[in-house]
C-alpha cells in the first residue's frame, strides 16, 4: 500500500479531510469512511483552488454549485464545510448520524448549511447537477449583457462508480451532452470499488468512451493524489465551454488504511479503533487524539472566507452596475433571484363558464401555463417528448438549445428559435432524469421549473418526486392521461395505483382538479406554495365546466369544498369525488333528488391540503354526523376509507383497466352516474331504486375521448 506522509501543508490539509472524516465515522460507529479518504485530494483541490463559494454567505446567488452525488460519502462534505468555515461546528461532526444533529447520514438540503440538494440515492445528484447547469445557462442567456455579466458560475459534482451505473445518470449525461452544458464538471471518484466488492463483478465498460459518445470532454487523472494533475484537469474542463466534462480521477478507497486500502470493506463500515490508529500512523498524522485539527491546515481552509467575501462583493457591484445600465432588466433580475412573483402575475388567468365547450384539464392546463408564462418570465420547463399530448409547450417562447444545434425551424419547435434563453426544455424520453433535473433547477433558484409526462410514467420519476418533496423545493410536476379514461392505449398506459402512491409522499401536494377552473386555481396555488413541490394530475378526456354558483367557499387551496349543497335541509348522503369523477357526482345528485334523497357533492382536488385544515373546516365539509358517504375516483380505493368512513361506500378500481374508447372503459368498469346513485340509494334502504339506476348507461362526459398525438 502506498503511503503519503505529512511533509507539506497541502498534504497536511488533505490528510486533515481524511482523518476528520474517519474520526467522525468511527465516533458514530456508522458510515462510509472509504470514499472521503480516497477522494480527499480531489475535494481539496476543487474547494481550495476553484470553487467560488462563501462560507459566511452560503446562499449568495452567483456561487458555484457543488453536489456530492456519491452522498454516502457525506463526511467528506461535512468535513469541507466545517474546515472552510460554514456554520457546521465540530460538535456536529462529533454527532454525525445522531438524533437531532445537522450531519445526517446522507446530505439533506435545508438541514445543513452549504448543502445544495439531498443526495444518497445514487445518480440523483448527477441529475440534479444537470438541472443546475440548465438553470445557470438559461439565466446567463436571459440576463447577461455585453460588458455586464451577472450570472457566471459552474456546477461541480463528485460521483462514484455506483452513480455511473444508475440509469438516471445515463439519461442525464446524454441530455447534458446534447445540450452542450459546458459549465458542468463532474469529478469521478474512479476507485473500482462498490459496496459488495470490486467493479469487475458488475461494471467493466469503458466509461470514458461512453461519455465521449454522449458528447462530453473526458480527462483521465492517473494519480488521485496528484493535486497539480487534478488542478490541470479542472482548468481544462473550465476551458471547454462547448462540452460538459467528466474527470476520471483514479483513487484508492480507504487511502492510508493499512488493511482497508483498496478494499470494499472500507466502503460502508468504520475502520475500527485499531485500524484508525494504524491509519494515522501510516499517514504520519501528528496526533492520535480524535478530532485533532492542525492549526496551519485549518488556516489554509479558512482562506475561503475572505476569498468568498471578495467574490460576493464583486458580484454585488456588478449587479448594481447592471441595474443602473438596464433598470427594467435589473428590476426583473432582482425579483427573479429573490423568488418573487411579478405584480399582476395572475391577472390574465383564463376562466370558463358552465355551458362553455367541455375541455380536458390537460388542455386547460396548457392554456393556463401559457397565460402565466407571459406574466412570469422565469417559468421554464418541458416534457418527456410529449408536448403535443401534455399540452405543456410554452408557445412562441423558444426551445432551450445551444444555438450551434441549429434553428429548429423544421423539427417541431415551439416558436421563438433555439438558444439557451428558450423556455421549453426538450428532456427527451428520460422521465427519471427529467425529474432529477427539474429538482436541480428548482434548487438552483431563479427559475420556476416544470416537468410533464403521462401519469402512468410517474413510476419512472418516483425517486425524484420523493427527493423533491424531501427537499421542499418549489417544482411543478405535470402528469396527464390520469386514469382508465385514457382508453385505447390500454392498461399499460392507464394509471390505477399511481394516485395512492404519490399521495403517500409527505410534503408533496397532489392536485387532481375537477374541471378547467379548478386547474387554473391549482396553478395559482402552486405558484404561491413554497413549502414543497406540487403535482398536477390532469385528464385526457373532455370534462364539462362545473357550475360553482352555489358552491360554499370554493377554494382549491383548502383541498376540498362543498361544490353543490343538498336542497331542503341536512344532507342524507355526501358524494365525494376528484377529477373527472366529480361530474359523475353532480349528475348523481340530480338523480338522487328525484328519489327524495338529499345529497351533498364535495370536490376534493387536494387530499393532503384538506387533511391540514383545522378541525372546524373539515367538519363543515364532512360532518361526522353524516356517515352515509360515497367516494368516487377512477383509481385504487386504497386510502379512501378515511373519507368514506365505516358506513361509506368506495367506488374505485382495484384492478387494471382495458383497451377501448375511454368512455366505454369507464362505463364497463363501473364509473357511471347510475353506479354512484345506486350506491347512495342502497345506503338509504332503497334497493329497488338502486337496481333501476344500476341499469343506467349515463356518464358525465360531454363528448368522445381526445386522442393524443
Amino acid at each position: 500500500m502506498p503511503t503519503l506522509e505529512t511533509t507539506d501543508l497541502e498534504t497536511l490539509a488533505i490528510n486533515t479531510i481524511r482523518i476528520l472524516s474517519a474520526d467522525s465515522v468511527q465516533n458514530a460507529n456508522s458510515g462510509h469512511p472509504g470514499m472521503p479518504m480516497g477522494a480527499a485530494a480531489m475535494a481539496y483541490t476543487l474547494w481550495t483552488k476553484f470553487l467560488k463559494h462563501n462560507p459566511t454567505d452560503p446562499s449568495w446567488f452567483d456561487r458555484d454549485r457543488f453536489i456530492l452525488s456519491a452522498g454516502h460519502g457525506s463526511m467528506l462534505h461535512y468535513s469541507l464545510l466545517h474546515l472552510t468555515g460554514y456554520n457546521v461546528p465540530l460538535d456536529e461532526l462529533k454527532h454525525f448520524r445522531q438524533w437531532g444533529s445537522r450531519t445526517p447520514g446522507h446530505p439533506e438540503r435545508n438541514h445543513t448549511e452549504g448543502i445544495e440538494v439531498a443526495t444518497g440515492p445514487l445518480g440523483q445528484g448527477f441529475g440534479n447537477a444537470v438541472g443546475m447547469a440548465i438553470a445557470e445557462a438559461w439565466l446567463a442567456a436571459k440576463y447577461n449583457k455585453p460588458g455586464h455579466t451577472v450570472i457566471d458560475h459552474h456546477t461541480y459534482t463528485i460521483c462514484g462508480d455506483g452513480c455511473l451505473m444508475e440509469g438516471v445518470t445515463q439519461e442525464a449525461a446524454s441530455l447534458a451532452g446534447h445540450l452542450k452544458l459546458g459549465k458542468l464538471i463532474v469529478l469521478y471518484d474512479d476507485n473500482h470499488i462498490t459496496l459488495a466488492g470490486s467493479t469487475p463483478l458488475s461494471f467493466t465498460e469503458d466509461v470514458a468512451m461512453r461519455f465521449d459518445a454522449y458528447g462530453w470532454q473526458t480527462i483521465t487523472v492517473e494519480d488521485g493524489n496528484d493535486v497539480a494533475a487534478i488542478a490541470s484537469a479542472i482548468e481544462a474542463a473550465k476551458g471547454d465551454t462547448e462540452r460538459p466534462s467528466l474527470l476520471l480521477i483514479k483513487t484508492h478507497i480507504g487511502f492510508g488504511s493499512p488493511k482497508k486500502h483498496d478494499n470494499f470493506s472500507a466502503h460502508g463500515n468504520p475502520l475500527g479503533e485499531d485500524e484508525l490508529l494504524a491509519t494515522k500512523k501510516a499517514l504520519g498524522w501528528p496526533s492520535t487524539e480524535k478530532f485533532y485539527l492542525p492549526e496551519e491546515a485549518l488556516a489554509l481552509f479558512r482562506e475561503a472566507i475572505p476569498a468568498g467575501n471578495k467574490a460576493r462583493d464583486e458580484w454585488k457591484a456588478r449587479v448594481e452596475a447592471y441595474k443602473a445600465a438596464f433598470p427594467a432588466e435589473g428590476a426583473e433580475f432582482e425579483q427573479t433571484i429573490l423568488g418573487k412573483l411579478p405584480a399582476e402575475w395572475n391577472a390574465d388567468l383564463p376562466k370558463w363558464k358552465p355551458g362553455d365547450k367541455a375541455i380536458a384539464t390537460r388542455v386547460a392546463g396548457g392554456e393556463v401555463m401559457n397565460a402565466l408564462a407571459k406574466k412570469i418570465p422565469n417559468l421554464i420547463g418541458g416534457s418527456a417528448d410529449l408536448n403535443p399530448s401534455t399540452n405543456t409547450a410554452l408557445k412562441g417562447m423558444g426551445d432551450f438549445q445551444p444555438e450551434s444545434q441549429g434553428s429548429g425551424e423544421t423539427q417541431g419547435a415551439v416558436g421563438g428559435g433555439w438558444s439557451f434563453a428558450g423556455r421549453n426544455v426538450a428532456f427527451g424520453v428520460r422521465e427519471h432524469a427529467m425529474g432529477s433535473a427539474v429538482n436541480g433547477m428548482a434548487a438552483h433558484g431563479g427559475v420556476l421549473p416544470f416537468s410533464a409526462t403521462f401519469f402512468v410514467f410517474s413510476d419512472y420519476m418516483k425517486p425524484a418526486l420523493r427527493l423533491g418533496a424531501l427537499m421542499k423545493i418549489q417544482a411543478f410536476y405535470v402528469f396527464t392521461h390520469d386514469s382508465i379514461a385514457v382508453g385505447e392505449d390500454g392498461p399499460t398506459h392507464e394509471p390505477v395505483e399511481q394516485l395512492a402512491g404519490v399521495r403517500s409522499i409527505p410534503d408533496l401536494v397532489v392536485l387532481r382538479p375537477a374541471d378547467a377552473n379548478e386547474t387554473a386555481e391549482s396553478w395559482a396555488f402552486a405558484l404561491q406554495h413554497k413549502e414543497g413541490p406540487t403535482l398536477f394530475v390532469l385528464s385526457r378526456q373532455n370534462i364539462p365546466h362545473l357550475d360553482r354558483s352555489k358552491a360554499v367557499n370554493p377554494d382549491v387551496s383548502k383541498g376540498a369544498y362543498i361544490l353543490a349543497e343538498a336542497e331542503g335541509g341536512t344532507p342524507d348522503v355526501i358524494l365525494i369525488g376528484t377529477g373527472s369523477e366529480v361530474g359523475l357526482c353532480v349528475k348523481a345528485q340530480e338523480k338522487l333528488a328525484s328519489y327524495g334523497v338529499k345529497a351533498r357533492v364535495v370536490s376534493m382536488p387536494g387530499m393532503s391540503l384538506f387533511e391540514k385544515q383545522d378541525a372546524a373546516y373539515r367538519e363543515s365539509v364532512l360532518p361526522k354526523a353524516i356517515k352515509k358517504r360515497v367516494t368516487v375516483e377512477a383509481g385504487t380505493t386504497f386510502g379512501w376509507d378515511r373519507w368514506a368512513g365505516d358506513e361509506g361506500h368506495m367506488i374505485g378500481l382495484d384492478r387494471y383497466g382495458a383497451s377501448a374508447p375511454g368512455d366505454i372503459v369507464m362505463k364497463n368498469l363501473g364509473f357511471t352516474v347510475g353506479a354512484v346513485a345506486s350506491a347512495a340509494l342502497r345506503m338509504m334502504g332503497k334497493d329497488a331504486e338502486a337496481k333501476i339506476e344500476e341499469a343506467s348507461d349515463e356518464t358525465a362526459f360531454a363528448g368522445p375521448t381526445l386522442h393524443h398525438a
